[in-house]
């Protein structure tokens, strides 16, 4: 009986041990979801307060997927592979416009500038007029003379004259000048002169091209310069045979030109481009209001002036309208002043350039070849020759796609060209196509 109580007993102890293994995960379990239920109330019960709408049977499970969405780490998608890009080639620049004023770039055809001369005399040098062996000036002097009634021997060799020289008078006649209204002039001198200083041009008729006096010229000369000698030795400063006189001609006779009447009006641009002629006459058209004018050629653009109408008007107004020019591309080279301007419009192509020099100098010597005392020869001057040649480096210099003017100068100036070597160079580039530009030489 003994033992059977005590299987008992063991077996009895044996079920509560496992109850207790099966029992005591199930609370700790419940003892851990319990807080995170009272946990997702509060976080429900919050919401329904904060959106009143959202009050559907679905609303805890929305909350809890954004709360859980919050939690989950962002996922980056790598990028696709991209396909290697295609070169493409840059497109052409545009010629680059700027503004300006129509009377700044034009003229009207018909008023225009008419070029004066005359031959006069200068009086009142110091002992620096013409010498005598200069003739003109004698017979001047004595023409003069005559015609105001004095009497002068014969032969004109006895007349010792070195305060006066012979010059030429040339003077600009504006257009719509009247009697009256006065102009420059300037005085040359024609002989053998050394300075104009402290002259005065006596009374000079100014003839047109058509052989008509137009202008009268007198007055007292500004030089801008002076030449001292003495003893043989001379200082001068600037040209001292050559003279102003401002203001120094009054016009006698006007040029006819009368804008009274006129149908029509010519405009002519100082540089002729196509695009800026037809460009100028829109732009007159538009402030106009009507098809006054049109482009001709490149160069003039054909006015149509309205029945009626004034035509100082209209050419006041035609004039102060602006217009987009397009200057040319260009280089001027100055080859006997070594004088290199290059425009800014200008364009350098992608080039290569090698520039060197080869230097030969050719040294003479002369000797005297002397015999013996009691030789048979003769004494000679033999010449001893030496040649020398040095062959410099050749100087590299490369220019990429969109090189500039200002690129090409530095490096030019790194390799220390002359003026002429880059007169030279600039040839070469212009021959090579490589130089996108008028050369001009001067």
């Amino acid at each position: 009986m003994r033992q059977r109580k005590e299987s008992i007993r063991d077996l009895a102890m044996a079920g509560q041990s496992v109850l207790l293994a099966l029992v005591l995960p199930m609370l700790c379990s419940l003892l851990i979801l319990l807080p995170m239920q009272a946990e997702a109330a509060a976080v429900a019960a919050a919401s329904a307060k904060a959106a009143p709408a959202a009050t559907t049977k679905d609303s805890v499970p929305v909350k809890k997927a954004v709360a859980v969405k919050k939690t989950v780490p962002a996922v980056v998608t790598p990028p696709a592979a991209t396909a290697p890009a295609t070169p493409v080639s840059p497109a052409p620049t545009p010629p680059v416009a700027r503004e300006a004023l129509i009377k700044d770039v034009t003229s009207i055809a018909g008023i225009r500038d008419n070029q004066l001369i005359g031959y006069g005399i200068v009086v009142g040098l110091q002992n620096t007029g013409d010498s005598q062996m200069t003739y003109f000036p004698l017979q001047t002097l004595l023409s003069t003379l005559q015609r105001l009634g004095i009497v002068v021997p014969y032969p004109l060799t006895t007349i010792m004259v070195k305060n006066m020289a012979a010059v030429f008078v040339e003077a600009t006649l504006p257009p719509f000048a009247q009697p009256g209204a006065k102009i420059d002039v300037t005085v040359g001198s024609t002989g053998d002169a050394r300075s104009l200083t402290g002259g005065v041009l006596l009374l000079t008729p100014l003839y047109g091209p058509d052989g008509q006096i137009y202008a009268e010229s007198q007055g007292p000369l500004v030089v801008g310069g002076y030449s001292v000698s003495a003893n043989g030795n001379t200082k001068q400063l600037n040209f001292p045979d050559a003279a102003r006189i401002p203001n120094g001609a009054i016009v006698e006779r006007p040029v006819p030109m009368t804008l009274v009447g006129m149908r029509a009006l010519t405009i002519e641009l100082h540089e002729a481009d196509f695009e800026t002629a037809i460009g100028m006459a829109d732009t007159i058209n538009t402030a106009l209001g009507r098809n006054a004018a049109r482009a001709i050629d490149s160069r003039q653009v054909h006015l149509d002036v309205a029945p009626g109408e004034d035509v100082p008007r209209l050419l006041a107004r035609v004039q102060s309208l602006p217009v987009h020019i397009y200057p040319l591309a260009r280089v001027v080279v100055n080859e006997r002043t070594g004088t290199v301007v290059i425009g800014g419009n200008v364009r350098l192509l992608p080039v290569s350039i090698l520039h060197g020099g080869l230097a030969i100098d050719v040294v003479t010597e002369f000797q005297v070849s002397q015999p013996n005392a009691f030789g048979a020869g003769t004494t000679e001057v033999v010449p001893q020759s030496q040649v020398q040649a040095t062959n410099q480096p050749v100087n590299r210099i490369q220019l990429k796609e969109g090189a500039t003017v200002d690129d090409l100068v530095r490096n030019l100036q790194n390799i220390g060209a002359t003026a002429t070597d880059v007169i030279s160079i600039l040839q070469a580039m212009k021959q090579a196509g490589a130089l996108e530009a008028d050369l001009v030489v001067i």
